[in-house]
């Protein structure tokens, strides 16, 4: 298969994806979302475990940042071009900002505050999925579309939140941005050829993401088992570990392409 046979490909999905999009009927945020299972309070901080297993997205982002910024090795070891730290960067300042987003929204949950923890997360995959067309696809045309992904995750929270404040929630576009991200990643590591070795641990980094949002799905019942410890609870440190897997590829790999 050519290089334009996938990259066309890549643009029939996402114009599938848009269409379909469009055809759905509005999606509505749970009127219970906030509620979530564990609301025990400790050391006076109200939702104590739900915020408090935020802090390793602050220590994953801190490691991420200090990789990205340290020095090229030989080998391209993480990085061929300088250029390429970019995306990373900004998913390391994502996933930071996410650690302090998500903690101030588990403090007192609403609407408002939820802006706050989901911009952060949009900014990281929106991140992620540039690198992965600078390493996949080509360098330039990746790092070009940066800017307009990080606007288009902004756009996807701001037009859920517009909605809500119209009286009529809809997380169509959110959730296409959300879950289309995440398989686009997964289409280009099928379709195109790896510039860098450990290209796999991104399929295990995903592996995580969807056992986070499982484990958010199931937040009560998991309480409920022994009220120790909440699905949400366990879903950031699941996610938490997918963010450090990431870093972990960095931390790992070596360039396949010698140029």
């Amino acid at each position: 298969m050519s290089h334009r046979t996938r990259v066309l490909l890549i643009g029939a999905a996402t114009l599938a994806a848009a269409v379909a999009m469009g055809i759905l009927p509005r999606v509505p945020q749970p009127l219970d979302y906030h509620n979530f299972a564990d609301q025990r309070a400790f050391l006076s901080v109200p939702n104590f475990l739900n915020v408090i297993s935020n802090l390793p997205f602050l220590l994953v982002g801190i490691w991420g940042m200090a990789l990205t910024l340290g020095p090229i090795e030989a080998g391209g070891r993480p990085f061929i071009k300088p250029m390429e730290r970019w995306p990373y960067l900004l998913l390391s300042v994502g996933v930071i900002l996410t650690c302090f987003g998500s903690a101030c929204y588990h403090l007192a949950p609403d609407n408002a505050r939820l802006v706050w923890d989901r911009l952060p997360m949009r900014l990281a995959f929106m991140s992620l999925l540039s690198a992965m067309l600078m390493e996949r696809v080509n360098l330039r045309t990746g790092l070009s579309a940066l800017g307009p992904l990080l606007l288009l995750g902004i756009i996807s929270v701001v037009h859920w939140y517009l909605s809500e404040l119209r009286g009529a929630g809809d997380l169509r576009f959110y959730l296409m941005v959300q879950f289309y991200t995440l398989a686009l990643i997964l289409l280009l590591l099928w379709l195109f050829p790896a510039r860098y070795t450990h290209g796999s641990d991104l399929v295990v980094a995903m592996g995580f993401y969807v056992l986070a949002k499982i484990l958010e799905m199931t937040d009560r019942q998991i309480f409920n088992l022994g009220h120790i410890i909440s699905g949400h609870t366990l879903k950031h440190l699941a996610a938490a570990v997918g963010i450090y897997w990431i870093f972990r590829m960095l931390a790992r790999r070596s360039a396949v392409v010698p140029n």
